[in-house]
């Protein structure tokens, strides 16, 4: 799985594309590539590595829990938490699916479309990933 492999660089090894390269290419609407860049720049590329493994180790605690969500306050409360970390890391898509869904919630609804959250994450993650295995390639 590419998550592996990219956890078992270790941060010095890791190779980053140019400001040119699979980030200005990759045209998926999923990933909000700019954004990756961007957050790369500001805290370094060793450290990003660091924020990528974490985010997504965060990430998959949540999404594990949504399914077993029954209460609308669990649910807004898990799908807030998903949003910000997936606009840090650029998942543009999921966060904007977790916004939607976090209203509902918000209103006391828990007929959420959990199941399409889930579905966009994984999507997003494995568009992410393959990004970066591409970019380090």
């Amino acid at each position: 799985m590419a998550l592996s492999r990219w956890e078992s660089v270790k941060a010095s090894d890791r190779r980053w594309p140019k400001d040119n390269d699979v980030f200005d290419q990759v045209g998926d609407m999923m990933i909000d590539w700019t954004r990756v860049k961007d957050l790369r720049s500001e805290i370094g590329r060793d450290d990003f590595g660091d924020i990528v493994s974490l985010f997504l180790e965060e990430a998959d605690e949540v999404v594990a829990r949504l399914s077993g969500l029954t209460d609308a306050k669990s649910m807004e409360n898990n799908l807030h938490f998903l949003k910000g970390s997936a606009l840090n890391l650029g998942f543009s898509h999921l966060a904007q699916m977790c916004q939607d869904e976090e209203r509902r919630a918000a209103t006391g609804q828990t007929d959420l479309a959990l199941a399409a959250v889930i579905d966009a994450y994984r999507q997003s993650r494995s568009t992410f990933l393959a990004g970066l295995d591409r970019s380090a390639a």
